[in-house]
């Protein structure tokens, strides 16, 4: 055991585990601009867990997680710190906000696959449509489709409009992301690991992936707070609501093929009952990396 674990052991019954922290910070010399340098935590919300204010972070896991790793760096015993930081959650009610996630940040070993996600979403999927299928067979079996109908003429002006609307987005055009918000943390790498930029981007802030890299990554724990354009043009951000997401392809063509599925479906849907879809419908399917914690 380290002196600074000798030192502060006897410590965490007396005061709470962020003044713990942060005297075992302190007596290493180290500012909260290192150490999250060196945890990769953002360092708003080591300020959090040094106030003991665990119920300001995005969930319980993560304050249970994030603690560790800032025990860890400071010479601490990470599981005492981290029962220490479980049992104030528990004097205080404090409880997850939004969804339930499966692990503690900071561990990897137990971050689940992509592969494996997108099994048990395509699983999800197909019991869902032959629940669906037996349902409408079983109890509506007069139920079907319809006589088809000749759809009206399709006018030149509609036609020209709807091309105009389909007008594909410019795969060579710059990949620009935008902060929304102050303190998004966003790390910006290539295939090979090697860092491009990781910072917490203020609001307005903009960072273009450089063109010459080869399969750029992003790893961010706010991907509900980035804007992401292609050659000036928006394209749909990475997710709507924040979550740990690591080893997100984000080229041009990765970031277009996510948005392919909506651009079919609304494609699709315009075409004449029981006719072939329009020629210029984008591709549906497309591949969403996985996300998780460090």
């Amino acid at each position: 055991m380290s002196d600074v674990e000798e030192n502060f052991e006897d410590q965490l019954p007396l005061e709470g585990v962020g003044q713990t922290l942060r005297r075992a910070r302190e007596k290493n010399r180290m500012s909260l601009e290192q150490l999250a340098a060196e945890t990769r935590i953002p360092q708003r919300h080591l300020e959090l867990i040094e106030a003991g204010d665990f119920a300001g972070l995005p969930a319980r896991t993560y304050a249970i997680g994030f603690s560790r790793s800032y025990a860890k760096a400071v010479g601490l015993d990470d599981r005492l710190i981290a029962d220490q930081v479980r049992a104030e959650l528990a004097e205080t009610g404090s409880s997850d906000r939004g969804r339930t996630v499966g692990f503690e940040p900071g561990d990897p070993a137990r971050i689940p696959t992509r592969g494996l996600a997108w099994l048990s979403a395509l699983a999800a999927i197909l019991l869902l449509v032959g629940g669906f299928a037996y349902f409408r067979d079983y109890f509506m079996p007069g139920a079907g489709p319809g006589p088809l109908q000749e759809a009206p003429a399709v006018t030149p002006a509609a036609q020209a409009a709807g091309t105009a609307l389909a007008e594909p987005i410019n795969p060579a055009g710059p990949v620009v992301f935008t902060a929304l918000e102050d303190g998004v943390w966003v790390r910006f790498y290539d295939a090979a690991g090697t860092r491009l930029m990781e910072k917490e981007m203020s609001k307005g802030e903009s960072y273009t992936v450089p063109a010459d890299v080869e399969g750029p990554r992003l790893w961010t724990g706010r991907p509900d707070a980035l804007e992401i354009t292609i050659g000036g043009k928006p394209v749909p951000k990475l997710a709507e609501e924040d979550q740990i997401m690591r080893d997100v392809a984000i080229g041009a063509q990765a970031l277009l093929a996510r948005q392919a599925p909506a651009a079919a479906s609304g494609t699709v849907s315009s075409a004449p009952t029981g006719g072939p879809a329009p020629e210029n419908a984008a591709p549906a399917g497309a591949v969403t990396p996985g996300a998780a914690a460090n």
